[in-house]
């Protein structure tokens, strides 16, 4: 059989010599040679290396056809479908650039003239951040170019707007000045990372750039105007995973490599062959595989050939789920474990890594990636029927919501009988074990504000993230965990439940007794006001440091909410606040967050607020 490759056709396009190459030695243009992250080593891009474009986005603008480009033919896209979480967008098409610190054709004006801003609200920012998603093969270092321009008139200083970058979760640029690089407004600049993305058995990654705002600057806010992001060749010069394809190399490549590449003809054919005809075979089994699945009642079942296709058994949430790495980020679907992975990860299962026990089964401390990455591990019991179906909902929720104030479900195990989920370590534990019966010192009334912010940001955006509300139910201080730097995120979602907009739906009552709404055990009728009056629950174990439900107590205090109310009728609710907590909160303040708690809790939910009202409120409360 012949092998032939083919192609339709060639355009040659002058570029400037130094647009994307910085050869070693330049002096000019030394301050835009890219940082190399997380790497200590400097990179250069010189003129023997391959650059294939696999993004080029117009940040808060509209997409920018070839001929509307600087004479180079780029097309521009819309970054809307990669933004995983962005904000305001200032758009001043009436600026003129000014090209004073990079060349007129670096990009369009229009580039310059958009972008994605955090927006005017201080606390929001304070708790969020710009973060895009770009898929991209691994194996390779990628040129990330960032666009900046300072279009808003009301930053006029450097200093003012102080922002870290970013790329690939590893920190780029600890304090981005865009006025601090440009020294004035309406000026275009770039800053140039790469980053290196290992191959470690998958085939692509969520490649994320995130801006997150500085705390000590004078607006708490970022800003990004455009985007580009280039493969670089590997050491043989090559482009190609998957698909084989010849890279388009620089016309000013070394004669080395181009005598090289005679040499290499053979090869290539043979390996584009190779790869065609390995393509036709995968086929061939694909479709073998998918008859066999067919013939079961479900995933699960045991076909005579599910043994030998254990290693990639399509089950309802694995089937779309590609094969990721540990350090699985935003957006990216989940990671399957086989179970000797997990058993290495927890010493088989020593008891001496439990760090809690649930309804569930237990939940282990682990370590992944050659012991490099902490993870919780939580069994599932075996014997637990429904134990099941919450493993499969928690996998299909947190697979597809990712969030800064939602846990980060890093994979899962289905194997041998044993369901196992994997998630990211919350280093400070839950926020029950910081306001009563521990010894750790009690949080102060600020750092317990920020953490009830969080928990809302992340309830609100599960109410809200898809076209039908997404409702907890399962809310309560336990599954609100808080990482290194006491940032909140709601987890647990093995009881969560698909509302349909602002309509109850008919379901039986679960949740947590103490958290659970009055209305929906009642009437079986759940909406996102369920998720609301959990919340308010939680509200007043923060402010009282007590438990939801205390069976040691006598009857009339046991359940806090109802004894809250009953305090808060009768003028004492100062009796049962936390005492650490006396005279270290501004009245004005507390009035606010007593009002919004109790009217979380009202007896119907058409009474009580939405999360977005809770989330402003508590805000407020902050700002007080």
């Amino acid at each position: 059989m012949n092998y032939h490759a083919f192609i339709n056709g060639i355009e040659i396009v002058s570029m400037p010599m130094d647009l994307y190459y910085k050869p070693q030695g330049v002096i000019r243009g030394e301050e835009f040679v890219p940082v190399f992250v997380g790497q200590p080593t400097q990179i250069y891009i010189d003129y023997s290396m391959a650059l294939e474009m696999v993004y080029r986005l117009n940040v808060g603008g509209s997409a920018i056809q070839a001929k509307e480009d600087t004479g180079m033919f780029r097309k521009w896209s819309e970054d809307r479908d990669y933004l995983l979480s962005g904000g305001f967008a200032p758009h001043d098409p009436p600026l003129k650039p000014k090209y004073t610190e990079i060349p007129n054709y670096t990009a369009p004006d229009a580039v310059y003239q958009s972008a994605i801003s955090m927006g005017l609200d201080r606390t929001k920012n304070r708790q969020s951040n710009l973060a895009w998603g770009l898929l991209v093969d691994t194996g390779f270092n990628y040129l990330v170019r960032l666009h900046f321009c300072e279009i808003e008139s009301k930053i006029h200083a450097s200093g003012t707007r102080e922002f870290y970058i970013y790329i690939d979760y590893q920190l780029a640029e600890e304090r981005a000045d865009v006025l601090l690089w440009t020294d004035d407004n309406d000026t275009p600049y770039y800053k140039d990372y790469v980053v290196m993305i290992k191959n470690k058995g998958n085939a692509t990654h969520l490649l994320s750039i995130d801006l997150q705002s500085r705390l000590d600057a004078d607006l708490i806010d970022a800003i990004l105007n455009g985007v580009e992001v280039f493969k670089l060749s590997d050491s043989d010069n090559n482009l190609a995973r998957a698909n084989i394809a010849a890279p388009l190399l620089d016309q000013q490549q070394p004669t080395g490599a181009a005598n090289e590449s005679k040499s290499k003809k053979t090869t290539t054919l043979i390996a584009i062959g190779s790869v065609l005809g390995l393509l036709v075979v995968l086929t061939l089994v694909c479709c073998m595989v998918r008859c066999i699945l067919k013939e079961t009642k479900h995933y699960g079942s045991y076909h005579p050939l599910a043994k030998w296709w254990r290693w990639s058994r399509p089950d309802p949430y694995k089937r779309d789920f590609s094969r990721r790495t540990a350090s699985s980020l935003p957006g990216e679907l989940c990671r399957y474990f086989r179970l000797d992975e997990i058993k290495t990860a927890t010493n088989n299962f020593n008891e001496d890594l439990i760090i809690s026990v649930g309804g569930f089964g237990n939940v282990y401390k682990g370590l992944i990636e050659q012991g490099n990455m902490m993870v919780v591990i939580k069994r599932m019991k075996q014997e637990s029927r429904q134990g099941a179906l919450e493993f499969m909902t928690e996998i299909k929720m947190l697979s597809q919501l990712r969030h800064v104030h939602l846990v980060s479900l890093i994979g899962y195990c289905d194997d041998e009988g044993e369901m196992i989920l994997v998630y990211e370590y919350m280093t400070n534990g839950t926020l029950r074990h910081h306001l009563y019966d521990t010894t750790h010192d009690p949080l102060t009334w600020k750092q317990r504000l920020q953490i009830c912010i969080g928990a809302a940001h992340g309830l609100h955006y599960l109410h809200t993230c898809t076209k039908h509300p997404i409702i907890d139910r399962d809310i309560k201080t336990t599954n609100i965990l808080l990482d290194e730097k006491w940032v909140s995120k709601v987890s647990d979602f093995g009881l969560s439940k698909m509302g349909f907009d602002n309509t109850a739906v008919s379901t039986l009552v679960k949740g947590t007794w103490g958290y659970l709404d009055p209305d929906y055990a009642k009437r079986q009728q759940l909406t996102e006001k369920s998720d609301v009056y959990s919340f308010g629950v939680v509200m007043f174990e923060v402010l009282c440091a007590r438990k939801a439900l205390n069976l040691k107590l006598e009857e009339e205090q046991r359940n806090l909410a109802c004894w809250a109310k009953k305090c808060i009728d009768r003028g004492t609710i100062s009796k049962i606040i936390d005492p650490y907590l006396m005279n270290k909160i501004v009245p004005k303040c507390l009035k606010v967050y007593m009002e919004l708690a109790e009217s979380c809790i009202c007896d119907q939910g058409i009474q009580r607020p939405t999360m977005n009202d809770v989330m402003e409120k508590l805000e407020f409360a902050l700002e007080l």
